[in-house]
């Protein structure tokens, strides 16, 4: 699991460990990406610095700065670092995730559970679970049932065309076309395309497209970059309303999820 007496970084080597729960530490520029790929056991990504953009054939999360998102076992999915990011993941036993979302969840993480991952890293990955390090991981068992889903997910229809236009709005979250114009690239009228959206995704096109800005705001946000600009880039016409459109989807403001600044 080790050379040099240096915990491994690869994924695969905690996939047959035989404790209910292993936790790997490891670091990545913004930037970088981890092609669509599955495990046989659930993660919780958990980043303590940076902002992650997980993406599955269903759906796309944003995971802030402090927070984690759950994946279940076996489900495909890829990252993209939205900045330099310090990331903690825990490997879980089926057999020991049957309470968890059987779907990828944002989770809000506890000041209790951070400490316990971050402590679960030091410890030997083949731990005495009868002794302390087993206590550590008994506890973020229990922590982990508790925590509390957060709305930081945006679903990705399965129609080709419309996963096409939906990329699209995603590459240039600061497009103001409106919907008719967008009905237009895909050959369909805008009450067509308002109906499949809504039945795709469960959100209209205009709900869609603020929580595609929502969820780029906070990846800009989390790599440090100043509130006014990224208001600007999605295309609001005042730092104000983009505050009070930010604040109403996720309950805080643009400045509580901003990192530092990367270095140039």
């Amino acid at each position: 699991m080790s050379r040099n007496g240096q915990r491994s970084t690869n994924p695969q080597d905690y996939q047959h460990v035989p404790r209910a729960v292993a936790a790997m530490p490891k670091d990545f520029a913004c930037g970088f990406e981890i092609l669509p790929h599955h495990h046989e056991r659930a993660q919780l990504i958990y980043a303590t610095a940076g902002t992650v953009r997980v993406s599955t054939e269903d759906g796309v999360w944003v995971v802030p700065p402090q927070q984690s998102v759950w994946v279940p076992a076996g489900i495909t999915h890829s990252l993209v670092m939205l900045s330099d990011t310090t990331m903690r993941t825990l490997y879980v036993r089926e057999d020991a995730a049957v309470s968890m979302p059987t779907i990828c969840r944002v989770l809000s993480m506890t000041p209790l559970l951070r400490e316990l991952i971050v402590r679960a890293t030091e410890l030997p990955v083949q731990y005495d679970e009868k002794g302390p390090a087993g206590h550590v991981f008994a506890l973020i068992l229990s922590e982990l049932q508790g925590l509390q889903a957060l709305g930081l997910q945006l679903p990705m229809p399965r129609d080709a065309r419309l996963r096409l236009l939906c990329q699209a709005l995603l590459d240039s979250p600061g497009d103001q076309r409106p919907l008719e114009a967008w009905a237009e690239t895909i050959n369909s009228s805008a009450r067509t395309l308002a109906r499949r959206f809504q039945n795709e995704t469960g959100l209209s096109f205009g709900a869609w497209r603020q929580q595609a800005r929502v969820l780029e705001a906070m990846g800009r946000l989390g790599g440090g970059a100043p509130v006014t600009e990224v208001a600007f880039d999605l295309g609001y016409e005042s730092v104000s309303a983009f505050s009070a459109m930010f604040h109403r989807a996720t309950g805080a403001p643009p400045s509580r999820f901003r990192g530092r600044p990367q270095a140039q």
